[in-house]
This record gives C-alpha cells, sequence and structure tokens, in this order.
C-alpha cells in the first residue's frame, strides 16, 4: 500500500503547524441533542474513532460533551486522544462576537480547549475580522488548530492578506460530484488541509453506476468505496451517521486500496453539482 495514505482509522495528518489531526472522523450535522447525538459520538469513539466534528449551529455541542465526558469514563481514551472540533455560526462573527461565541461553545462542549475552531462560512465583511479574532484565541492556547470552512479560493487571499496564521484547514462541501479540484491545488500551495463535509453528497453519489460498478469489484459498499477516494486523494473526511453499524461500516476501508485505474474513473464524476449552498451565494 502506498505509505502516504493511512492505513489505519487512528492515523493523522499533521497540519501546518504541526498539530496531528485524524485523517477520518465522524461528523454530526442535523444529529439531534440529547441521545441521538450521545449514543452516535459514543459509538464512533468506541469503534476506533478519535475526530468528532460539531458546530454551535448544530445546537449538539452539549450532547457531544456528554458523550466524550462519558466515553473518557467508560472506554478508557483520554482526551488528549480525541479531536474535537467547532464552529463559530454566521451570526456571531465580527471580532468581540467570535471570543464570545467560542467561549459558549467550550462550556458547553464542556472542555478546557479545542483541537480545531473554524469560521463556519464567510460572512461578507466580517470574515476577516472573524479570522483576526480566531488568531487571538489560538494565541491564547484555548484552541490548538485554527481554519475556515466553504471558503472558495478568493476568501482564502483575502484572509492570507492580513493572516498572522495561515489557516490549518479548510472544510468544505466535497465529493465525487463536486471535487473542487482547483480548491484542492490552491490550498496544496498554501499548505492548507482539505476536509470534506458531506463527502456522500447527502447519498446522491451512492447511486452512480460507476461507483455501484467499482464497489463491485472490491466486495465493499458504494460509500466505503467514496471514502476510500477521499483518504488516497489526500482528503480528511468526516462521514455522519446515527447507526452504529454504518459508523463502523464507514470506518471498514482500511484493508484495501483502490487502482490508479480507479481513483480516475472517481475523478471523472465531478459535475460541479452542490447539495449545499455556494459560499458566494447563501443568505443565512
Amino acid at each position: 500500500m502506498n505509505p502516504s495514505v493511512p492505513a489505519r482509522l487512528q492515523d493523522r495528518v499533521t497540519l501546518n503547524n504541526g498539530v496531528q489531526m485524524p485523517w477520518f472522523g465522524l461528523g454530526v450535522f442535523k444529529v439531534q441533542e440529547g441521545r441521538e447525538v450521545i449514543d452516535s459520538v459514543k459509538a464512533a469513539i468506541k469503534h476506533g474513532y478519535r475526530s468528532i466534528d460539531t458546530a454551535a449551529v448544530y445546537k449538539n455541542e452539549e450532547g457531544v460533551g456528554q458523550a466524550i465526558a462519558e466515553s473518557i469514563r467508560e472506554y478508557g481514551v483520554s482526551r488528549e486522544d480525541l479531536f474535537v472540533t467547532s464552529k463559530v455560526w454566521n451570526s456571531d462573527q465580527g471580532y468581540q462576537t467570535t471570543l464570545d461565541a467560542f467561549d459558549v461553545s467550550l462550556k458547553k462542549l464542556g472542555l478546557e480547549y479545542l483541537d480545531l475552531y473554524l469560521v463556519h462560512w464567510p460572512v461578507k465583511g466580517k470574515y476577516v475580522e472573524t479570522w483576526k479574532a480566531l488568531e487571538n484565541i489560538y494565541e491564547s492556547g484555548k484552541v490548538r488548530a485554527i481554519g475556515v470552512s466553504n471558503f472558495h479560493k478568493h476568501h482564502l487571499e483575502d484572509v492570507l492578506a492580513e493572516a498572522k496564521v495561515v489557516p490549518a484547514v479548510d472544510q468544505v462541501e466535497l465529493h465525487p460530484y463536486l471535487s473542487q479540484a482547483e480548491l484542492r491545488e490552491y490550498t496544496r500551495g498554501k499548505g492548507i488541509q482539505i476536509e470534506a463535509w458531506s463527502p456522500l453528497g447527502q447519498g446522491r453519489v451512492l447511486e452512480d453506476p460507476v461507483i455501484r460498478s467499482i464497489a463491485g469489484k472490491y466486495g465493499k459498499t458504494p460509500a466505503q468505496i467514496v471514502l476510500r477516494w477521499d483518504l488516497q486523494s489526500g482528503i480528511v473526511t468526516i462521514p455522519k451517521s446515527i447507526r452504529e453499524p454504518r459508523i463502523v461500516e464507514n470506518a471498514s476501508i482500511f484493508d484495501f486500496e483502490l487502482s490508479a485505474e480507479d481513483m480516475k474513473a472517481i475523478d471523472e464524476l465531478n459535475r460541479n453539482e452542490r447539495v449545499g449552498a455556494d459560499p458566494d451565494n447563501f443568505n443565512f
């Protein structure tokens, strides 16, 4: 197997500031606060996941925090083994409001620090100021790495023009129908790690005949093929599931390798087709 591709679920990529981030994690977008999010996060940690991605707007940070606390008690994992991400929501953007929002997230999660904090969307007229607040939080030691989410190349250029700290991560919608090749090339040149949200295109790509055919060849599910494509493409990925068997299945992608020919076939499925909003045109 290619030594640069992660070989197991706990393998990590080294970010531009030296912090190590798991290649694979659990996303909790639209997972209900309370039992649903607690059970899904605990199932993920029990089965070897070490990265959990939430956000203020998901309204489930308290449940994520409870699941982390229970997992530390019950499964013998340490806080240092876990990588916890949250994000500042659009209505909180701006300098002081971002500092305040971070403190609220940290309190809800019941943690002393976060591993990664992201600007959730590039809110016009605010995201550069918001980035400066993240730099302040980073300098305070309350977060190990800072980054952005849903930033196009031109948004990144705006931030980099004034930044003291280069974003460690750009978390964007990315799947075979929206492969973001140009953005991936740009961020690679800047040392910014790309992370995929909605890596399965909210399920749309799973019916694709090319992906189904490749899945048959390897004896894997279409989801496993797409998530493996992420890893072999150097993309951090955080599929969401609330069902324990699916959480286990999604992570069972370290015992095979896609051929160069199959990687190319998936690369060629790109349609620049989004399931979420365009970062240049959103109204929330």
